[in-house]
């Protein structure tokens, strides 16, 4: 058991107007199951990046032990080879026996190691990588969102295999797999790190209350402040009365006054005037104490969506519906019967290539939206309201590229709200001035979402709208789902979100 100390360490990239980190100061041990929580954009695989020596920095970070990082980077030829010949590409000193060990605690056989890796589902790469990650000794391993894109069965898999071990640091936005695997909290806030024991209920827990207490002490020093003002401003004002009184008299009604009475006069007013500074020391003081306060303090704006109201009950019908690609021998989805109502939520569940995106995809070629979608045969019935207006978010961020302003005109969209949208979903006002391509995966997603809510619709199909999101932000987006009952179609693995927000969830 050993110790990572982080001394001083400041990193900013090059070109970047700001820090990501700034003399930061923390150690954590070897033997922990941290989890590593903060919003998105501030940072988090960028330390685990300086921790493996991708850039330089400013300070020290010292260790006794060896870092490996999960996802691996797997290139266009390592997909064609098969999982065992992918082993020692990725890990040469990696014994293929260690890996099928681990193969075995994530529920899946060592047949998967002589397919190609290319072929293998999402679910089963992801495992074969873990297993990989997992194979070696005496290192301290780096997992960034192992479970994004990985379906409901798979992230019970992984979530029950990681529970099981110990020395890393897992980046997750998934709330379950955090409370499930992690044993402390290592949190980027706004404007510090904290390191707590604990899983992210009992982190979030005390940040409630430690919230709470900063915002009932900062209420406390303004009401100080404020009766201190006053006090200040009446001395200063008495002060500025009995000076005021030193030259002129009148001689009749102040017959008990002489020349000498102003010496009197001037040192009652300089007591006044001390005790004004003295008072001022003291406001100065309140405000030095209460300010960080609330410098940490998550809020979250309240956002807002525009839903339309069709005249039709029923705007998706759906009955004995199949659908199959020309290249394939089975059908992706078959005799499929469905109903969406207005004012329904409907989640769509199921293992990776079930077809849910292919469903999604269907109905909105059936509404007259042209989204790529193949060469497929379909039979059955999918009727869909006519007019019907659909406000869609891809899970797909890969093409999002160009400025904020370039993106607005390409999806006629009110830049003003568009970027006031994105401010509320925590994006730094120096974003907002950035090719897009380089905003992080969770600032890409962000970006789809708040084009869907600038969106005014009859139905909002979201096809895993949360991936890379931050735990913040999906709070967010649940209260304003539950707000606006929206009609809406959507997939997301995500099961706190999922069991909160759907009204009906359908196993595919």
């Amino acid at each position: 058991m050993s110790q990572i100390r982080v001394n001083e360490l400041t990193f900013y990239y090059e070109g970047s107007f700001d820090n990501i980190f700034e003399n930061v100061s923390f150690s954590i041990d070897t033997n922990w199951k941290l989890g590593f929580i903060g919003r998105n954009g501030k940072g988090k695989t960028t330390f685990l990046d300086l921790l493996i020596g991708k850039y330089r920095y400013n300070g020290s970070i010292t260790a006794s032990v060896r870092f490996e990082y999960f996802p691996y980077h797997i290139s266009e030829n390592q997909k064609e080879m098969t999982g065992s010949e992918l082993i020692y590409e990725l890990r040469n000193e990696c014994e293929e026996w260690r890996v099928i060990c681990e193969l075995e605690k994530l529920g899946e056989s060592a047949d998967i190691l002589y397919r190609s890796f290319g072929t293998l589902s999402l679910g089963e790469q992801t495992k074969v990588l873990l297993a990989v990650l997992f194979s070696g000794e005496n290192e301290f391993l780096l997992i960034d969102e192992p479970t994004n894109h990985l379906d409901h069965e798979a992230r019970e898999k992984v979530k029950e295999y990681l529970s099981g071990k110990k020395g890393f640091i897992l980046v997750s936005h998934d709330r379950d797999l955090l409370d499930t695997c992690i044993d402390h909290v290592l949190v980027l806030n706004r404007k510090s790190i904290e390191v707590q024991s604990g899983n992210f209920s009992v982190w979030w827990e005390n940040k409630q209350r430690r919230d709470s207490f900063a915002m009932a002490e900062n209420e406390k020093h303004k009401k100080e402040i404020r009766k201190l003002r006053q006090a200040a401003q009446k001395t200063s004002d008495w002060a500025d009365k009995n000076e005021r009184t030193k030259i002129g008299f009148d001689p009749i009604k102040e017959n008990d006054r002489c020349i000498s009475t102003r010496s009197f006069i001037g040192a009652k007013t300089k007591k006044m005037q001390s005790r004004v500074k003295n008072i001022e020391k003291r406001i100065d003081r309140q405000i030095e104490e209460k300010e960080g306060l609330l410098s940490d303090i998550e809020r979250m704006k309240q956002l807002k969506l525009e839903k339309l109201t069709h005249y039709r009950k029923n705007l998706v019908s759906i009955a004995d519906y199949s659908l199959k690609y020309d290249n394939s021998e089975t059908a992706v989805l078959d005799s499929i019967s469905l109903n969406i109502c207005g004012g329904e939520r409907v989640a769509l569940h199921g293992s990776n290539g079930c077809g849910k995106s292919t469903l999604i995809k269907a109905i909105l070629n059936k509404a007259g939206y042209n989204v790529p979608f193949g060469n497929v045969h379909e039979s059955g019935t999918c009727d869909i309201a006519s007019g019907l207006v659909i406000s869609y978010i891809d899970q797909n961020t890969s093409g999002l590229c160009g400025s904020i302003e370039k993106y607005c005109e390409e999806h006629s969209l009110d830049r003003s709200m568009f970027s006031t949208i994105l401010r509320d979903l925590d994006l730094d006002r120096v974003q907002l001035s950035k090719d897009i391509s380089e905003y992080s995966e969770g600032q890409k997603k962000k970006v789809l979402i708040a084009a869907s809510l600038l969106t005014p619709a009859h139905i909002y199909i979201w096809d895993e709208p949360l991936n890379y999101i931050d735990v913040f932000s999906r709070m967010q987006l649940e209260k304003l789902l539950l707000e606006y009952e929206p009609t809406m179609l959507f997939v997301e693995h995500d099961a706190r979100f999922r069991e909160k927000i759907a009204t009906r969830t359908i196993e595919l």
